[in-house]
């Protein structure tokens, strides 16, 4: 009870909140999950292992696409390594299925064991066989078992809503700074637009479009991500130098981005660009985990770093609390101002570049409303 308490406090209430729709969606989605691809192998095999059979023969059977070739795979290369020898290896339906047990029996005296997916156990393809293949009689036919667990707590899914969110909590950590100092930027959903478009336009314009380099891509990011940051650093030189209120400032910056935008664009997407752009937006290079979320988590690492244990974050803190004390104190308010709203506008500039690397194309209608989810995320 003391936990709950706490949970649903003032202070904790919004944590308590998330804690709670997690529960309701873990509730409403728990059901039974038949295991694919690699964790099908995974929990086949030690079933495997515990067999009693006369010798290590085995036919793999796994169904089309992506996942039944992962299954096929991962689970050959698992008995392959412990001793066991695959005498035929079935990637299909019940037709692919019966000719290769067909064929694995011409081939070989004795098979001991059917490996194969569930999917195939529920047909009648596998009664049909065993009367036409008198060998099939002694063969064990194993399948990974089931098991209940709530969708919404599977890692494919909590890995999916973490790559959708990524560009949000990018943008959210320069959103943050700049509320922290008691400042706002509405500016940042048009310069995910007009990072998006000026990064495309570069790639196509200047680095060879579809036949870009690494090379060329990372250049036409980077000064799509300085132009965004120069355009942040306005921002706040417009606040901390002139005294334009940041509300005002921001809201102009961003009529400014998104009419960029557009003029770079002439209002249509750019999409000649190489298929490799897409390794930040839809990459996993890192054990499956989105290249993206991957980012995200080093970013926050280094915000939390620069925030607790550098004498910046806490002057930005100093910022926020009482201006006029910080100055006192001798805190360079302007610079840190400057220095807040350039970052800001830099990481809405990334939030950018992920977003033309997910869709493979820069245009100037991206970003639209991001400056509400992107608030709402950090207040």
């Amino acid at each position: 009870m003391k936990v709950l308490k706490i949970l649903f406090s003032s202070d904790y209430g919004m944590l308590g909140a998330l804690l709670g729709l997690c529960a309701f969606f873990s509730i409403i989605t728990y059901e039974e999950q038949q295991p694919v691809g690699a964790e099908g192998a995974n929990r086949l095999l030690p079933e495997l292992e515990n067999l009693t059979v006369l010798d290590k023969s085995v036919v793999i059977a796994g169904k089309g696409g992506d996942e039944g070739k992962i299954f096929v795979d991962s689970l050959q290369a698992l008995l392959e390594e412990r001793g066991w020898q695959v005498k035929k290896v079935v990637k299909g339906g019940p037709p692919e299925l019966g000719r290769g047990l067909r064929d694995a029996f011409a081939r070989n005296a004795r098979v001991s064991v059917l490996a194969c997916e569930q999917s195939f156990v529920d047909m009648p393809v596998l009664e049909n066989l065993n009367k036409s293949i008198p060998g099939m009689r002694d063969m064990h036919v194993v399948h990974p078992r089931s098991y209940k667990w709530p969708n919404f707590l599977k890692a494919s899914n909590l890995l999916n809503v973490a790559n959708q969110i990524a560009v949000i909590a990018i943008i959210a950590i320069g959103m943050t700074l700049v509320i922290i100092t008691a400042g706002i930027d509405l500016s940042v959903g048009s310069l995910i637009a007009f990072s998006a478009v000026l990064a495309t336009w570069i790639i196509r314009e200047w680095m060879g479009a579809g036949d870009a380099t690494a090379l060329g891509m990372f250049a036409g990011c980077i000064l799509a991500m300085l132009a965004c940051g120069g355009l942040g650093l306005f921002s706040g030189t417009m606040v901390a130098v002139l005294g334009v209120p940041p509300f005002v400032t921001s809201l102009g910056m961003m009529m400014v981005a998104s009419g960029l935008a557009y003029l770079l664009s002439g209002g249509l997407s750019i999409y000649q660009l190489p298929t490799s752009f897409d390794w930040l937006g839809r990459g996993d290079d890192l054990l499956g985990i989105p290249n993206a979320v991957v980012l995200m988590i080093i970013l926050y690492l280094l915000a939390h770093l620069l925030m607790s244990r550098t004498v910046v974050g806490r002057q930005v803190y100093a910022v926020g609390g009482n201006p006029e004390a910080a100055r006192l104190s001798g805190v360079p308010v302007k610079k840190i101002l400057l220095w807040v709203y350039a970052g800001s506008g830099a990481l809405a500039g990334l939030g950018g570049i992920v977003m033309a690397s997910q869709f493979i194309s820069g245009d100037p209608k991206y970003g639209l409303m991001y400056e509400l989810y992107v608030i709402a995320a950090v207040v």
